[in-house]
């Protein structure tokens, strides 16, 4: 996070390129220290001793793990003060009490045992915590969990579909209201079970239910009349309805919605299920959900990577961007479709690989983006590593703060630009602007001396 105070400072600290003795000085002042908690890779010795000196307690709580060598993890975990010593031990037994996942090497390091061991530790928290973090456990220390005691143990064991829930051990996690809802989601369901959970008052149970992507035909009929919109959306989307069946349920839920009601809009917006069965039945079926009215269909269709020529025209021109940008993943996407979607919308920069980087993208055509209207789209151009000055420039000096950090963050920035970067309005701006290995030492020894460091 950036230092809204002192943004070159902060930047500085975790700038790549950085050298020993400028960390060291950084290590004096709180921003600094703040970045270089956010450098990646081993800290040199010097370094760390410089962070246990100016820092306290939250300083010595990133110095932990592979971050430190054998002698500074040995030196911190002698450490005199029990506030430095105890820093990151107490940080991740804080987090196991709170419930809050955590990595499953972290536990190895802070309780000093292997995680088949802490998996059978006497605090129910921590077991959770193992649960919750050692995804790949094996069938023996899963059964164990299922089997735990502790009610918290077993939610946590079963919280996500893998490694999931053995044959023999479905109907006992049902039964049981710490796991029921988790389970229901994916496990296979027998008639008698599912109808046991549906006389639960438990409105969770009955939307886990809902989701659950094994249900029968009957199964299904059974969850037209529950009144919750999260249900029937989720019935919507079953293979076992027919479209009268679902636009009579969708009208339900947006009528809901234009009420005002904001579960209804939840249902609708957010894709927490969805009908993945689609991708499984034969072509020809699939090619009677080109015209759906729902998006989440469509969308669907669009990942499947089958279709004939005259679909594929379809869901690029489909009027929701959703359906488009997943139509545009597929291996063959033409050029010319991929270049007019990025023009139009931009690229998704959290869902990689990105479409700039299809093999197919023309990247050649990437320095032209500096000239679209959309912020979205000029942003895209900084996806060029050999983007030219003139083009950086401009951009620069865009009123849009994040195509100025874009710039900041380019490797082919040059240094009267980081210099003109490095005084932005926006601290953000300023933090990448000193974060970039190629930010000469000159400027970094200024940085430090003007902080008085």
């Amino acid at each position: 996070m950036t230092s809204l105070a002192h943004p070159q400072l902060s930047g500085l600290g975790r700038n790549p390129a950085a050298p020993q003795d400028v960390l060291v000085r950084l290590a004096a002042h709180a921003a600094g220290r703040h970045g270089i908690s956010l450098r990646r890779g081993r800290l040199a010795d010097a370094v760390v001793e410089a962070l246990l000196t100016h820092g306290g307690r939250g300083t010595a709580t990133g110095l932990h793990g592979d971050r430190l060598s054998p002698a500074m993890r040995r030196r911190v975990a002698e450490h005199p003060d029990p506030a430095i010593r105890d820093a990151y031990p107490d940080f991740v037994r804080g987090t196991v009490d709170l419930g809050v996942p955590l990595g499953i090497d972290a536990l190895e390091e802070t309780y000093g045992r292997p995680r088949a061991v802490l998996a059978g530790a006497p605090s129910p928290k921590l077991r959770a915590a193992v649960a919750r973090s050692w995804h790949d456990r094996p069938p023996t220390v899963q059964e164990g969990l299922l089997a735990d005691p502790d009610p918290q143990v077993r939610a946590a064991a079963t919280e996500h579909k893998q490694p999931g829930v053995p044959p023999e051990w479905r109907d006992r996690c049902l039964a049981d209201p710490a796991v029921r809802a988790n389970v229901a989601r994916y496990v296979p369901l027998a008639s008698d079970r599912f109808a046991q959970l549906m006389r639960s008052e438990d409105e969770t149970v009955h939307q886990a239910v809902a989701g659950n992507p094994h249900l029968s035909a009957e199964m299904v009929a059974r969850l037209l009349d529950i009144d919750d919109p999260f249900v029937r959306v989720a019935v919507a989307q079953s293979r076992h309805v027919d479209a009268e069946t679902r636009d009579g349920l969708y009208a339900l839920v947006e009528a809901e919605l234009a009420d005002g009601n904001i579960e209804a809009e939840v249902a609708l917006s957010w894709n927490f299920t969805g009908p993945d069965w689609l991708r499984d039945v034969p072509l020809e079926e699939r090619m009677t959900y080109l015209d759906c009215p729902y998006a989440a269909f469509r969308r669907v269709l669009a990942s499947c990577h089958d279709l004939p020529e005259e679909a594929w025209h379809r869901l690029d021109n489909d009027r929701e961007l959703m359906v488009r940008r997943a139509a545009a993943r597929r291996p063959d996407a033409p050029p010319e479709v991929l270049e007019r979607l990025v023009r139009a919308h931009g690229d998704v920069f959290h869902i990689r690989p990105l479409l700039v980087d299809h093999p197919n993208f023309p990247r050649h055509t990437l320095h032209t983006f500096v000239d679209e209207p959309s912020p979205n789209a000029r942003y895209v151009a900084l996806q060029d590593p050999e983007l030219p000055v003139a083009s950086l420039q401009r951009l620069a000096g865009d009123s849009e703060p994040f195509l100025r950090r874009g710039v900041a963050r380019h490797p082919n920035v040059t240094e009267a630009l980081l210099e003109q970067l490095l005084s932005d309005r926006d601290p953000e701006v300023v933090d990448d602007a000193a974060a970039n290995s190629a930010l000469r030492l000159s400027p970094m020894h200024r940085i430090l001396a003007t902080a008085g460091l």
